[in-house]
């Protein structure tokens, strides 16, 4: 009896240690599978010589070890926040843009008042005007474009710069090479003796922002003035940083992750996020956001600004 106890005991034994052997083996596999917010074992020699943004156009479109399961999409869409990944994204020609292809991330369409949208520029493309009464934020994540306003004035717009139009100002984009955009457009809420201008800047010339209580960085993209109705903020943060408030409050946002990888929070759901995904926040949802990996991440973020909700 005794002899049978333990070889009842020793099988047991065994078959407890195989299961957990084989769980871990599965485990291990996957946290050294590129995606999802599992950092790489070692860095790619060459990853410091990849240009600026290099990732939203070039993502992880699925992790390796979930590539072969037709369907299968990151992305998500609730009435309060939607997740967009890359391997979902749709893109089609733009109306009124020349060689142009756009996928549409946000819009009124999933309950928000501003649209965000990448473009797709190729050799000689061309944009085209937002609606009467819209305003239009750009920013390049890959290549350069040229704007030109009516009156004459032309700049060179290259990755990690930006231009704000006002609404209804002339104004195109072009490109002699491919090149990518990030655009947000609303219909203004204009303000009695308030006017806004055009702008055009980039990131690396924005100052360092306080921020009270936090240890990310921050930046504002345009004036804080009673003109502007929104404002877009590039937030940098170090592996390990995060949010220390656990925001909610009535500001809608879009984002884009230009860089890095993290876990995001949007109401009951944590969403693990890299470079190239995009969000929307509904006003009220709970959000908190929380940086991994071995580099820095840094996202950019539409906030609408300077008007009464009512």
């Amino acid at each position: 009896m005794i002899v049978s106890k333990m070889q009842s005991f020793s099988t047991y034994s065994y078959l407890s240690f195989f299961f957990l052997f084989t769980t871990l083996s599965f485990v291990k596999t996957v946290l050294t599978q590129d995606g999802f917010c599992s950092a790489p074992l070692r860095i790619d020699a060459d990853s410091n010589s990849q240009r600026l943004y290099w990732k939203v156009t070039n993502p992880t479109l699925s992790p390796s070890h979930l590539q072969d399961l037709p369907g299968f999409t990151r992305s998500v869409y609730k009435k309060d926040h939607a997740f967009i990944t890359p391997e979902s994204q749709v893109f089609s020609p733009l109306p009124d843009w020349t060689n142009t292809l756009g996928a549409y991330l946000i819009t009124p369409a999933i309950g928000s008042h501003f649209v965000m949208f990448l473009a797709k520029m190729q050799e000689n493309s061309k944009s085209g005007l937002p609606p009467s009464d819209v305003e239009r934020f750009i920013f390049v994540v890959q290549g350069s474009a040229v704007l030109t306003n009516i009156s004459g004035n032309v700049h060179k717009l290259k990755v990690d710069s930006y231009a704000y139009l006002p609404p209804n100002l002339d104004h195109t984009v072009e490109t002699d090479a491919a090149a990518t955009l990030i655009l947000f457009e609303r219909r203004y809420s204009g303000m009695e003796n308030h006017v806004t201008e055009q702008i055009v800047g980039s990131t690396d010339k924005q100052p360092l922002l306080e921020t009270p209580g936090e240890i990310f960085e921050l930046r504002k993209l345009l004036p804080t003035s009673l003109a502007y109705d929104f404002n877009i903020h590039i937030m940098d943060f170090q592996p390990g940083e995060f949010l220390n408030v656990k925001e909610v409050h009535y500001n809608q946002h879009g984002l884009l992750l230009l860089e890095g990888q993290g876990i995001y929070r949007l109401s009951d759901s944590w969403y693990p996020i890299q470079a190239g995904d995009a969000i929307w926040m509904a006003p009220f949802v709970p959000q908190w956001y929380a940086a991994l990996g071995k580099t820095r991440s840094r996202y950019l973020i539409y906030k609408d600004v300077n008007r009464n909700p009512l």
